[in-house]
């Protein structure tokens, strides 16, 4: 929600078409948040070029445009509605938190003078590279799986080298999960890794020890402006790891995991999320827990957006 009652009308970046791991349950999300805004008297523009939504409904947006998820799209909406004080884009998943990433770095946003809330940039570009991740999670004292980023397939031949399989390749700002793959075999592995680096739009992979039958759960996070942050919701995969996320029934609440496990999980969920902004609003954390009577705690990712699994709570 808006940080501030002078907001008079909030430009609403949708997720664009449905594919793996990006679904419906976004236009779900950006629908109930266009009628939230509404019920406070805030003027609402969406742009979303998927026709086949609730969200893109007349009755659900004050202005709704079909148009290309595009710079070139959000400067003429900017244009024919120079009102608009602020955008918020973390209800139309990754496609949406990238655009408004490319927008911020073409200086769209400064020129109108338009406010990001919901989320910060900083935190956007932090929680989808992996290795800044990764260095803010060992500053913070927040447990994560051996990984490294490399740039090149020889850098990433070392690493193989150095862990041993099974690994994970992840590519670094994809959508879905896409260019990630796991590779338990080293005569798999030159395949799968030239295929990280080409599917990341910065051609850069992070590659770490597989935690494959771990437990897989998430926790939702919202924060107001004061820094209250409470737990909205605490979900469990029932496909252990090595099965996506999006590709994975899930259950809300957790079934399986004790109370001592999920206290602990919480303390280092807030804590991640103090640590990538300042910013007022939703943030999905991803674990992985040891199936052991230890239940050591690995964290995964953080999205500072609406998740599927968030939508769906």
């Amino acid at each position: 929600m808006p940080k501030n009652k002078n907001l008079k009308c909030i430009l609403i970046i949708g997720s664009g078409p449905i594919v793996i791991g990006q679904a419906c349950e976004f236009d779900y999300a950006g629908t109930q948040s266009l009628r939230s805004l509404r019920d406070e008297g805030i003027e609402t523009v969406l742009i979303n070029s998927n026709p086949a939504t609730i969200m893109t409904d007349p009755s659900v947006a004050d202005h709704v445009y079909l148009k290309p998820l595009t710079t070139k799209s959000i400067i003429e909406i900017l244009k024919k509605h120079p009102n608009i004080d602020a955008v918020l884009p973390t209800m139309g998943g990754q496609t949406a938190l990238n655009l408004c990433i490319e927008a911020d770095e073409k200086g769209i946003w400064e020129d109108f003078g338009i406010k990001l809330i919901g989320v910060d940039i900083d935190a956007i570009n932090i929680t989808e590279d992996r290795e800044k991740f990764k260095q803010l999670m060992g500053r913070i004292g927040v447990p994560v799986a051996p990984a490294k980023t490399v740039t090149s397939f020889l850098q990433g031949k070392e690493v193989a080298q150095e862990f041993g399989f099974p690994l994970v390749i992840r590519a670094s700002f994809t959508l879905g999960g896409s260019g990630a793959s796991f590779v338990h075999r080293a005569e798999d592995f030159d395949e799968m890794l030239t295929y990280g680096l080409e599917a990341s739009p910065i051609h850069e992979v992070l590659i770490d020890k597989a935690l494959l039958g771990w437990k897989e759960y998430e926790l939702e996070l919202l924060r107001d402006k004061n820094d209250n942050v409470v737990i909205i919701c605490a979900i469990e995969n029932m496909d252990p790891m090595g099965i996506h996320t999006g590709d994975s029934i899930t259950v809300a609440p957790a079934m399986t995991l004790s109370d001592t496990a999920y206290q602990r999980m919480r303390d280092l969920a807030i804590h991640m999320m103090r640590s990538i902004g300042d910013f007022a609003g939703g943030c999905n954390v991803q674990f992985a827990v040891s199936p052991d009577e230890k239940e050591d705690i690995v964290a995964i990712e953080i999205n500072p957006r609406v998740s599927r699994s968030s939508a769906l709570a």
